[in-house]
């Protein structure tokens, strides 16, 4: 093999290594989104405050006032906890809490979830509940226990069995968190995978 065809062999794969990390990078950049959080309002609003309910006092024309506007009561639901046990989120309020959806099927869920374990340990008053999407179907209630027993997480696990809160929530996809503060009130959210300084940075507003 003469010193030309050696050559193109090496710009070959060359240019096939830089295709590729540009794929990679285009797949990331688009489960990490941007460095901010998203407005909870854009996807929740008043579609699932089905009492229109918001912290926003209300102006002459039945409005809420642009500088509470944003501010929504963080919708309810019923799920069961490890033990099959229904539990309320609004059981959970007076503390901040951070809303995780997720399941063991999902790549970028179970990347993420090293951090939310460490937060966890890191920030005991926060109230962290990693919310299965157990549809019965794609994922199970057995299967997302093995799947927290095998990597041997502690951050308290509930499921959606029956997909109330997905559906309040708009959670299409996975993975997506909701940052809620200790009035219930949505502060922040993000869709697809936190990096760990975005989740500090959810935090951070729900316990300033």
């Amino acid at each position: 093999m003469n010193k030309t065809v050696k050559w193109i062999i090496s710009a070959v794969v060359l240019v096939a290594l830089i295709v590729g990390a540009y794929l990679l990078y285009g797949a990331l950049k688009d489960k990490y989104q941007s460095d901010e959080l998203g407005d909870p309002s854009q996807i929740i609003g008043d579609k699932d405050n089905q009492d229109g309910s918001t912290d926003g006092t209300e102006g002459t024309d039945g409005t809420n006032s642009e500088e509470d506007a944003e501010k929504y009561k963080a919708p309810d639901f019923v799920a069961l906890d490890w033990e099959g046990n229904e539990v309320k989120l609004s059981d959970y309020f007076g503390k901040p809490i951070v809303l995780n959806f997720w399941a063991s099927w999902c790549y970028y869920c179970k990347v993420e979830m090293p951090d939310f374990d460490v937060a966890y340990k890191s920030y005991p008053e926060v109230q962290f509940l990693m919310l299965n999407v157990a549809d019965g179907d794609r994922e199970t209630v057995e299967a997302a226990k093995k799947y927290i027993e095998e990597k041997g997480f502690e951050f308290p696990v509930i499921f959606d069995t029956t997909m109330e809160a997905s559906y309040k929530y708009g959670a299409s996809g996975l993975p997506v968190t909701f940052f809620i503060n200790a009035e219930g009130e949505l502060e922040a959210y993000q869709s697809g995978m936190l990096t760990p300084e975005l989740l500090e940075k959810g935090i951070g507003l729900i316990t300033e």
